[in-house]
C-alpha cells in the first residue's frame, strides 16, 4: 500500500457531544438568576444541586446522594465519612487512575495495592490474601475503565473479612453486575461527571449511600456550613445534631450551574450507554479478529458501558509497541499505553505514584499493563468511524507487530 492509499482518521478522540438543549436552557436560567451557589435558594425552593441529588439517588435505588466538586473529592469525603483515619490501611486495585490513590493519600491512610488479572480486573485471590491481615478494614474498589470483577465473590470476601467497601464508579455509571447497579454494592459509591465520563459537567462527582450517618458527615464535610437542611437527599435533622460542630468544612460542593447541566443528561443516560455499547461491540469484534491483539472476554453477568476499549499486544516488546502506537497516531488513531515508564496524560502505572511509602512489586500488574492499549470511544464517532479505526489498526498491526 502506498502512502497516498493509506486512509487517515481525522476526528478528535477528545471531542464529546454538545450538552443537550435542555441542559443549555437550564444553565442559562441559572446564569440569569445569579443563583449559582447551591445554597442560594428561596425558602422552600429546591436548587438544581438538590434536585440532581434526588434524581440520581432514585436512579441508583439509594437513599441518599451528595453532589461534589469532583469524583476525587467524593472519594475523599466517602473515606472520611465512613470513618477512615490517618494511619489506617486501605486496599485498592493497582490498575486505576491517580485520583483514586490520591483520595486515599488525602485521607491520611496508608495504601495497600492489590494485583490484577488478565481481564484487567482485581485479583480476587490476592484481595482475599491481603484482606486477612489484622490491620485491614477498608477497601476502595476501582472499576477501572469500566471492567467489573465477579462482584458475587468480591462481596463474599468483604463479608468474610469485615471489609468496608467503597466503590469508585467513575467508569461504570449506568453499568450493572447480574442486574444490580454498579455502585450499589458497598457502603458508599462515587461517580464522575468529568468531561470524558458518562455525564458531562466538565468536573463533578456524585456520592451515594444508604447510611444516614455517612451521608450526614459527607454533607458537612462537603461545605454545607449550617445549611444542611437545604439538602433534600438526607436523613432527619437529628442525625446532624451530634456532629455539626465536630466535622470540618472541606468546601467540595457542586454548584447549581453544573447540576443544571447534568439533570437532563441523567434522563437519557441509559440511552447513551446503549449507544456506547453498540460502538464498543463493533470495535471489540474487529479487534479480536486481528492477529497479535487480544481483548479479554467479558463475563455475561457484566452489563458494562463501553465508553473506552482496552486491548493487549501480548508478546510484543517495548520498542515494537511504541512503533505500533506511533504509526497508529500518524494515521489519526490515538491510543494510550499504560506501559510508559513515566505518566502520560490521563494514564499512569502504579510505579509512578512515588509518594507511596512502600511501593510493592506486583509482577502480574506490571506484565499486564506493559502490553495494554487504551482507546476512548466518544459518541461523536459513528459506526463507520469505528470501522475505519479498525482498518487502520489492522493495517498497522500487519506491518509492525510480530
Amino acid at each position: 500500500m502506498t502512502e497516498t492509499e493509506k486512509k487517515q482518521f481525522t476526528k478528535d478522540f477528545t471531542l464529546q457531544e454538545p450538552i443537550c438543549d435542555e441542559g443549555i436552557e437550564k444553565a442559562i436560567e441559572i446564569l440569569k438568576s445569579g443563583k449559582l451557589h447551591r445554597y442560594n435558594v428561596e425558602p422552600g425552593e429546591k436548587g438544581e444541586a438538590a434536585l440532581l441529588e434526588e434524581a440520581f439517588a432514585a436512579y441508583m435505588g439509594k437513599k441518599y446522594c451528595l453532589a461534589c466538586a469532583s469524583c476525587g473529592s467524593a472519594m475523599y469525603l466517602a473515606l472520611k465519612s465512613a470513618g477512615v483515619k490517618a494511619g489506617d490501611k486501605v486496599l485498592c486495585n493497582a490498575y486505576t487512575l491517580a485520583p483514586v490513590p490520591g483520595a486515599i493519600e488525602n485521607s491520611g491512610a496508608a495504601i495497600e495495592l492489590v494485583d490484577i488479572v488478565d481481564d484487567y480486573t482485581i485479583d480476587l485471590d490476592d484481595l482475599e490474601k491481603k484482606a486477612k491481615a489484622p490491620d485491614v478494614r477498608w477497601f476502595m474498589l476501582s472499576h477501572m475503565r469500566g471492567h467489573i470483577t465477579n462482584m458475587d465473590r468480591l462481596m463474599e470476601i468483604c463479608a468474610a473479612h469485615h471489609l468496608v467497601l467503597i466503590e469508585d464508579c467513575a467508569h461504570t455509571m449506568g453499568a450493572t453486575w447480574d442486574g444490580k447497579k454498579s455502585g450499589s454494592f458497598g457502603a458508599a459509591a462515587c461517580f464522575s461527571t468529568q468531561t470524558y465520563k458518562h455525564m458531562n459537567s466538565g468536573e463533578g462527582g456524585l456520592l451515594v449511600t444508604d447510611d444516614p450517618d455517612l451521608i450526614a458527615r459527607a454533607i458537612i464535610y462537603s461545605g454545607s456550613y449550617m445549611l444542611y437542611e437545604r439538602h433534600t437527599s438526607r436523613p432527619g435533622m437529628d442525625v446532624f445534631e451530634g456532629i455539626k460542630t465536630m466535622v470540618p468544612n472541606y468546601s467540595s460542593r457542586m454548584d447549581n450551574l453544573r447540576a443544571a447541566i447534568l439533570r437532563p443528561q441523567l434522563n437519557i443516560l441509559d440511552h447513551q450507554c446503549a449507544r456506547w455499547n453498540k460502538r464498543y461491540r463493533l470495535l471489540e469484534k474487529g479487534l479480536t479478529e486481528i492477529d497479535s491483539i487480544t481483548c479479554p472476554p467479558r463475563d455475561p453477568r457484566e452489563n458494562y458501558v463501553g465508553s473506552s476499549i482496552q486491548f493487549s499486544l501480548k508478546g510484543q516488546d517495548e520498542k515494537t509497541i511504541k512503533q505500533f502506537l506511533a504509526e497508529c497516531m500518524n494515521r489519526g488513531v490515538e491510543l494510550k499505553w499504560f506501559g510508559n515508564k513515566e505518566p502520560v496524560g490521563f494514564t499512569s502505572a502504579y510505579e509512578s505514584w512515588r509518594y507511596f511509602s512502600n511501593l510493592p512489586d506486583l509482577a502480574n500488574t506490571k506484565r499486564i499493563l506493559a502490553v495494554m492499549c487504551d482507546m476512548r470511544i466518544p459518541l461523536t464517532f459513528s459506526e463507520d468511524d469505528c470501522r475505519l479505526i479498525l482498518k487502520i489498526i489492522s493495517d498497522v498491526s500487519a506491518n509492525i507487530l510480530k
